[in-house]
């Protein structure tokens, strides 16, 4: 009877590590990120254009995988039309127009794609670089905090009318459509009055669209871009961007959930990126105070710095924070990851501790890794009443400094990497940075 009971224990413990999972970062009893996405996107051929599309679409209107579609220039889905895309389909940005595709407001993109068979959105170059192409805009008519109901993009996009270009209502439940295993690459063109496109921007979106499985990756832009509206992003990817990986502002209501975003030092832009930055507005007196400040919400969440070196680029200056959040917003991240960054969470200067600024902003559950540094206040260098405060134990914060190859089930691999945590392996280890070090 012994032997049985011991036997049948052993088989409980095996299977329940077969199945058990990381609760902290992305989860999943299998690596989610297999098949759909790619993470050396230079190296593939996805061959050349059989149909154009430019101008206005203001029918709907299918494209099909059969085909590989040129986006020549600007192009808008307009007069309430649906463009719908079926899975595997090529869309390429030309890189000679900068093309660059809106779903304005009122119209709907469906891009339901496969796990193993997604969308991809990618550059008209066989030798692919960050900002070959413009990116996608999405438009919907949720609320926004400015004065007025109606904003537009302001990126020296050409439309026809300048409703094709305006975002931003009353409709909370909002549907602009589905992304679902999709791939954004090499977007984000750079203009010299606007700045930089983005991989995808979100804008006025309402709740009954569906972003899941969207992967963005070098982007010479902001990966994910949230103007307002509200929104759930889910296993959303963001790959090497050159600036930011998720950008939230003008009073979003954002919930991300169980997402990945990946930097690179030698890639990030020299005026400073991050993964996350959160912002109520870019000008406080365009903000209308009467309505919601940003509020982001964000579980399971992964955010590495990949490098060679971590300590010597520190040192040079090439790594700056995970998460950045402005004045006036509300932020709470759980059960996530934050490695390799100076230092995992920077407050804006204008934040006040307080009581108040202290509920708004809550961080529980989380692994702070290989960070030198966990929260600050920028422009401050004593951050003992954070620390102090993040690192009780009612929140449940784990700091710890081991190797990423330790830290993660499969760090190295370059073309099919899994970054859930190892089980059991929250543990700090070896001491890789001297904290006194200034």
């Amino acid at each position: 009877m012994k032997k049985i009971t011991l036997t049948t224990f052993f088989m409980f413990f095996v299977l329940g590590s077969i199945f058990a999972q990381q609760e902290k970062g992305i989860t999943g009893y299998n690596n989610w990120l297999n098949s759909w996405t790619e993470f050396k996107p230079n190296q593939v051929d996805y061959g050349e254009a059989t149909q154009i599309l430019s101008g206005d679409i203001t029918e709907d209107i299918t494209l099909t995988k059969r085909n590989i579609y040129l986006l020549l220039g600007d192009v808008f889905v307009t007069n309430s039309s649906t463009l719908t895309i079926e899975p595997g389909t090529v869309i390429i940005g030309d890189f000679k127009t900068k093309g660059s595709l809106t779903i304005s407001r009122g119209s709907k993109i469906i891009a339901e794609g496969t796990q193993t068979d997604p969308i991809v959105f990618t550059s008209s170059r066989s030798d692919k670089k960050q900002g070959d192409w413009g990116g996608l805009f999405i438009l919907g008519d949720a609320p926004l905090n400015t004065f007025g109901k109606v904003s537009s993009l302001n990126y020296g996009l050409n439309p026809s009318s300048t409703e094709s270009i305006s975002y931003g209502g009353d409709d909370v439940y909002s549907d602009s459509g589905t992304l679902k295993y999709v791939r954004v690459e090499f977007a984000g063109k750079k203009t010299k009055e606007f700045g930089n496109f983005n991989g995808i921007t979100l804008a006025g979106v309402g709740l009954k669209t569906t972003i899941y499985n969207v992967m963005v990756s070098y982007c010479q832009g902001n990966s994910f871009n949230v103007l307002g509206g509200e929104v759930v992003l889910d296993k959303a990817v963001s790959f090497r961007s050159s600036r930011n990986d998720y950008e939230f502002n003008y009073g979003t209501q954002t919930n991300i959930v169980n997402s990945l975003a990946i930097r690179s030092p030698y890639i990030s832009s020299a005026d400073g990126s991050r993964c996350m930055s959160i912002n109520s507005y870019d000008i406080k007196e365009d903000a209308d105070t009467s309505k919601k400040e940003t509020f982001v919400n964000a579980e399971n969440l992964t955010l590495v710095n990949v490098s060679n070196d971590l300590k010597g680029d520190i040192q040079v200056g090439l790594v700056q924070e995970a998460i950045f959040i402005g004045p006036d917003v509300s932020f709470n991240i759980h059960k996530s990851v934050i490695s390799g960054f100076k230092p995992a969470i920077i407050f804006d200067a204008r934040i006040p501790i307080n009581n108040e600024n202290l509920e708004k902003i809550k961080v529980t559950r989380s692994y702070f890794n290989n960070c030198k540094g966990n929260i600050f206040r920028k422009g401050y260098t004593n951050n003992d009443d954070l620390e102090s405060w993040y690192g009780s134990r009612i929140f449940d914060n784990v700091y710890s400094k081991g190797p990423d190859t330790e830290t993660f089930i499969d760090y190295g691999n370059s073309k099919l990497p899994d970054f859930r945590l190892r089980i059991n392996k929250i543990i700090a280890s070896n001491d890789y940075f001297d904290d006194d070090d200034d």
